[in-house]
């Protein structure tokens, strides 16, 4: 467990600085800070450590506007700010060169600085970010990362300025009442501007110069004193989906010698759903591929009470869709499920489906689906499994991570660090962090599943419901039998089925029963037996002889 030191001017116990416990906190150590105002300007030169609110977020203050310095400043080091209030004078209030930055649920402002630094090749991962003053809002320079659903508001000059080479990731974020530019791109810079808000700028809504590259999509740039999108000479990059409106003419102005590809938005169109409010992906709803996915649903054999849970979920998510789209309120919704029950029965292709429908549904940008073990979260030293899990996590955004025998996470390896738990805490934080931006599936045998629920207090709050999935019936595996042989272009001769249904029947059902996977099996043997049949006819056999699979080739394969 990681070390957690607690900061509290009050508290008997607590240390009365942030500094004081920065000098004994060991790394990857929690600094829990109690509500109150901390003059203070701190350096953190190639540490690991979380700073965090021990309250709501935006009762604690660190302030540095009287320092000679930032509030934070991180110089390769792993930082992680949670619910703080970051002030800062003439230096950026949180500045990072090099290492990673992760920035939640805070806000920012400085003085003729940037609210928030982050340069020298260091990673920054910034959600629900406010930056209310500064000279300029956010700096990113030769640098990436992702700044979601974050705001920036009131700056004096450009509001994010992104350079150097830098390639981050800028969504769902809002940009407005910048004294100069919206977003600033040049010196080669590459960044990603999706789904943003850009709007009450004093020039230029997007202005990109010096050889650089964006790619700017269905975005919303409007009520500019300049030109909304402005390419210089040199640049390239993309604009699709993006609207730009109540700005200079004209809309968007590309320099003779840049060469963007530019696909306006339909004219006829709504205005996209930008900025803060937007979900993840949120990309409208195709009502024809979410009926082909239920149908395909529907078509797999037996799982009713499955299919019917599916159905309700779906059906709720797109009400949800449509009352947003009404300007009606909807509560935070969770996406993530858990599967019970047996192999063989369904579990991987019924959430291959699920994600798939969330992305059709507008939920999820892209319903990719990304299958993972516990060798694939678990590390082998502390430290090591947080960031093994987070990059997995990573990985899977925008859609599926399943999690196939998750219970093995909550059972000790019999070593002294129990490094599941630490995979399983870490889920519980990025399940909660990013519920909007991907659904995670758990899935594994029904009791043991039950155990894992329970590993963490938080865990089980985290899924919107549990799935069981149930043995199939002799009769379905017949069935499932029968489909597989036609895909593979097999035939069942006369009385395989009945042969069949009485083999499943008799067959032991302990939690190891296969289902489906012990029809595959079966029809494997069969196969075999009717490839040595075939054999020893003495003759090249027809196409009748080589699709059909008889009596004799079951018998041999029970043997």
């Amino acid at each position: 467990m990681a070390q957690t030191v607690t900061v509290s001017p009050r508290r008997t116990g607590a240390y009365p600085t942030i500094q004081d416990a920065l000098e004994i906190a060991t790394d990857g150590a929690v600094i829990s800070i109690e509500p109150g105002v901390y003059l203070e300007a701190l350096r953190l030169r190639g540490r690991r450590l979380t700073l965090t609110a021990a309250a709501d977020p935006g009762s604690v203050t660190i302030d540095a506007t009287a320092a000679d310095g930032s509030a934070v400043a991180c110089d390769s080091a792993e930082v992680t700010l949670r619910g703080l209030v970051l002030a800062a004078g003439d230096y950026p209030a949180v500045a990072a060169a090099g290492g990673r930055l992760q920035i939640d649920t805070c806000q920012v402002s400085a003085g003729h600085a940037a609210g928030v630094s982050v340069s020298d090749g260091a990673r920054v991962q910034a959600s629900d970010v406010k930056v209310v003053q500064g000279q300029y809002g956010i700096v990113i320079e030769d640098a990436g990362g992702i700044l979601d659903k974050c705001e920036v508001r009131n700056i004096a000059d450009d509001g994010i300025i992104v350079r150097l080479g830098a390639d981050p990731t800028i969504r769902n974020c809002t940009i407005e009442g910048c004294g100069f530019r919206g977003i600033y791109v040049y010196q080669a810079a590459r960044p990603t501007i999706e789904r943003c808000d850009i709007s009450g700028t004093g020039d230029v809504g997007i202005s990109v110069a010096h050889q650089s590259s964006p790619t700017i999509t269905n975005s919303w740039v409007h009520d500019t004193h300049g030109v909304g999108i402005m390419f210089g000479r040199g640049c390239g990059g993309l604009v699709e989906g993006t609207r730009v409106e109540d700005t200079a003419v004209p809309g968007i102005h590309v320099d003779e010698g840049a060469t963007p590809v530019i696909r306006e938005a339909d004219d006829t169109a709504h205005r996209p759903k930008v900025g803060v409010s937007a979900i993840e992906g949120a990309t409208g709803q195709d009502a024809e591929k979410v009926d082909k996915l239920l149908a395909e649903l529907d078509s797999m054999i037996g799982l009713g009470g499955v299919k019917a849970e599916v159905r309700a979920l779906i059906d709720e998510i797109q009400v949800n869709e449509w009352r947003r789209d009404a300007g009606l309120a909807v509560g935070a919704v969770s996406n993530h499920l858990v599967f019970t029950g047996a192999p063989g029965t369904g579990k991987t292709t019924v959430a291959r489906l699920y994600g798939q429908l969330l992305k059709a549904l507008g939920v999820l940008p892209n319903g990719k689906f990304k299958e993972v073990a516990r060798r694939d979260l678990v590390g082998q030293y502390i430290g090591h499994t947080a960031e093994k899990t987070t990059s997995v996590f990573e990985e899977a955004m925008g859609g599926v991570l399943f999690i196939d025998e998750a219970y093995t996470l909550s059972r000790s390896s019999g070593a002294s660090a129990d490094f599941g738990q630490e995979a399983i805490d870490t889920l519980v934080k990025l399940m909660e962090d990013h519920r909007d931006r991907a659904a995670v599936i758990v899935a594994g045998y029904t009791a043991e599943m039950a155990d894992f629920l329970d590993a963490n207090a938080g865990l089980a709050s985290r899924f919107a419901k549990t799935l069981e999935f149930e043995n199939y019936s002799p009769q379905e595996l017949v069935l499932i039998a029968d489909r597989i042989a036609r895909n593979d272009d097999y035939l069942l001769a006369s009385g395989v089925d009945d042969a069949l249904f009485e083999w499943f029947s008799q067959i032991e059902r302990d939690q190891n029963f296969g289902n489906a996977r012990e029809a595959r099996k079966l029809l494997e043997g069969m196969r075999k037996a009717q490839s040595g049949r075939l054999r020893a006819l003495g003759r090249v056999p027809g196409r009748d002889d080589l699709r059909t699979l008889v009596l004799d080739d079951l018998l041999a394969a029970t043997r």
